[in-house]
Order: structure tokens, then C-alpha cells, then sequence
């Protein structure tokens, strides 16, 4: 087609944006951190996101700027949209994902049900909330938070004072929840949505683990999740894949958790799971094309991520082994070095039959432990 996309960030996610850009027909190029970043097999430039000459020059010829994560700054967005480059997702919508307090806002204004919360700022603040709440709460960051980073369960009134000594902070109560799901769809400039099956998450130590497709014994939890997303969608005019992180409550309701603005490791299982990937998705979208269908190709999808890695090595140094045992298994590495922790891949088995598959996906991934 001729289109030039930018993607700012050169992480695992526009890694992943390349091989459907080039099947559409795209041109993708990558402002990323640092030489050698996991989307280097795009035309990728490396630079600082926080900086607005660097990116403006970035942008100055591509026909729409989207985004591997949400931490440009305000500022920079605001110079890009000056300079008259379409940012899809757009600045206001992206400040909702960027600050949670801001998220908490705007989902309350739009009637959209999330844990009890208040914004605190000072240890009295707490105290008040830890009162009114079983003494028990979730802290959070405003910014920066991701992968269980700037999120704590205190029970005492000064447990968060390092971070009231920068500014206000969030706090929640504990939900008490049986599972969390994940709800993706996507949304493009013209107003069309489409949803993926509903999905169930796995998360360890604040990283999601696990995910299956669609969650088992959802029933009409999938009908709301989807009408949840949706109204979250239009409501903040969000271009692009929305990711909506929910809790299933004990009592079978579902509450807003998260929201990003980009494709979600939710989603990955969707590469080999779906008609349409959460990928091609978001370049359909960002680019206002028609989107693609998002049904499933198999009754079950899991994608199990690879966490940490081979030590002193790279997936693929393991993958003779691995490809052989789990020939219709399908492996993603990320062209990361291990690291206790980091996701450097994932695997997706997908079949009709939720046990053995989840089976089968563990089995792939365990090649990879350390």
C-alpha cells in the first residue's frame, strides 16, 4: 500500500508488528532504546522517546505514529500532533493508560465498574482508606508501574511513605477475585470495533505467566467483558488494540483492573489462534483499514510465556531440542539475552482439548528454563 508506519519502541511488540506489516504491505520503522533492541529487524533509528527533536525527526516522514509502550511524555505527543503526524492511539486517550489516576477518573466518569479507590496523599490519606477497607489495600504508582513494578499490598499507613514523598499515589482495595481475564478488541479512526474471545490470564510475581483462549467456562462473562471494552473503546476513543485487564470478583463480577493502549501480551496467543492477529490488527486500525476477522482457528489456544531464558543464552540455541519434541508447538523468541524474570519469548499450542494442550504448551516452554 505505501503506508510508512512509525512505532515508537523497539521492544518485543514491534517486534512483532513486522511480519504482518510486511504481508500488508507496509513499510514499519522503529525508534528504539538502544542498538540491538528486539524489533531491529525492522528500519529501526535509536533514540531517546523522551526527547521531542528526536522523535519529531523520527516522524517526519511516516504517515502515522503509533507505539510499543506507553511512556512518551505529554509533551512530545504534543509536538507530534503540532507538527500536524496522526498519533494513533492519541494523546488523550494514551494519558489514561499513562497515569492511573487519570484511569481511575475517566472509567468512573464513563460508569465503567473498578475496585474502590481513592486518591492518597499523605499517610493520614492511607490510613483513612486502610480503615474503610479491611485494613488491607493495593498501592499504586501513578506512572511507570508495569509487570507488578509500582503496584504493593500495604496493611499500615506508613508502608507506602517512600512514594507519598514523590506525589499522590492510588489506592485500591484488595479484590477478592476468583481468576483474572483479559478482554482485547480494536477500534479504528472511523469507529468500528471488533473483540477477540474473551481470555483467562495466569500471573506470577506481577508478570502474566499464562494465558488461555478462549477462558474456560466464561459463559455470559464474555458478553459483558466484550460490551465492557467496547464502551471503554468509544468512550476514550482509543485507535487501535485496547487491552482490558479484569478481575472476576468471588462474586462473579468483573472489574476494570488495567488498560493498555497497544497489542497485550493478552494477546499473543492470537498470532497463531486467530484469523486476525492483535498485530495486523493494530496496523489495520492505526492506518483506519477494515479490520479483520478475530475468531478463533482452534477450540483452545494457550500461550505459556518464556521467562528468564536458557542461561547465558538465547532461545533459539535451545531450539533443535525443542522443535523436534514440540513439532506443532509454535516458538516466538524476542532476540533477548536471559535474565532472571524477563521475557525473552513465548510459546502458543493450540487443539480442542484444554488439558493436553496446556500440557503441550508447558512442556515447549520448560525447554527454555534456566
Amino acid at each position: 500500500m505505501g503506508s510508512v508506519i512509525g512505532v515508537v519502541g523497539g521492544g518485543q511488540l514491534a517486534r512483532m508488528m513486522i511480519p504482518p506489516a510486511v504481508a500488508l504491505g507496509v513499510e514499519l520503522r522503529v525508534l528504539a532504546e538502544i542498538d540491538g533492541a528486539s524489533a531491529a529487524l525492522a528500519a529501526t533509528a535509536v533514540g531517546d522517546y523522551r526527547d521531542a527533536a528526536t522523535v519529531l525527526g523520527f516522524a517526519a516522514d511516516v504517515d502515522v505514529v503509533t507505539f510499543d509502550h506507553e511512556h512518551v511524555p505529554q509533551d512530545v505527543l504534543a509536538h507530534l500532533v503540532g507538527a500536524g503526524i496522526p498519533v494513533r492511539p492519541r494523546p488523550e486517550a494514551l494519558e489514561v493508560a499513562q497515569d492511573k489516576l487519570v484511569m481511575r477518573r475517566r472509567l468512573a466518569a464513563l460508569g465503567i465498574p473498578v475496585p474502590v479507590w481513592a486518591e492518597v496523599r499523605d499517610r493520614d490519606g492511607l490510613a483513612a482508606f486502610l480503615d474503610a477497607n479491611g485494613g488491607a489495600a493495593v498501592v499504586k504508582t501513578p506512572k511507570g508501574g508495569y509487570d507488578g513494578k509500582g503496584v504493593r499490598i500495604v496493611r499500615s499507613a506508613d508502608a507506602a511513605d517512600d512514594w507519598l514523598a514523590t506525589g499522590a499515589v492510588l489506592a485500591e482495595e484488595l479484590v477478592e477475585f476468583r481468576r483474572e481475564l483479559a478482554q482485547l478488541v480494536a477500534r479504528r479512526p472511523s469507529g468500528d470495533v471488533a473483540a477477540w474471545p474473551l481470555a483467562e490470564t495466569v500471573q506470577r510475581d506481577g508478570v502474566c505467566a499464562e494465558v488461555t483462549a478462549p477462558a474456560p467456562g466464561a459463559g455470559k462473562l464474555s458478553d459483558e467483558a466484550r460490551d465492557l471494552a467496547e464502551a471503554i473503546a468509544s468512550g476514550l476513543d482509543v485507535t487501535g488494540v485496547l487491552a482490558v485487564e479484569l478481575f472476576e470478583t468471588t462474586e462473579g463480577r468483573l472489574l476494570v483492573n488495567e488498560l493498555a493502549m497497544r497489542p497485550h501480551n493478552s494477546g499473543h496467543w492470537t498470532i497463531e489462534g486467530a484469523v486476525t492477529s492483535q498485530f495486523e490488527q493494530h496496523l489495520r486500525a492505526v492506518l483506519d483499514l477494515p479490520l479483520g476477522d478475530t475468531s478463533s482457528h482452534s477450540p483452545v489456544s494457550v500461550m505459556v510465556n518464556v521467562l528468564g531464558g536458557p542461561a547465558g543464552a538465547t532461545m533459539p540455541d535451545r531450539y533443535p531440542d525443542a522443535l523436534a519434541a514440540h513439532p506443532d508447538v509454535k516458538f516466538h523468541s524476542y532476540g533477548k539475552t536471559s535474565r532472571p524474570g524477563r521475557k525473552v519469548g513465548h510459546v502458543t499450542a493450540t487443539g480442542t482439548n484444554l488439558d493436553e494442550v496446556r500440557a503441550r504448551a508447558r512442556a515447549a516452554a520448560a525447554f527454555f528454563d534456566a
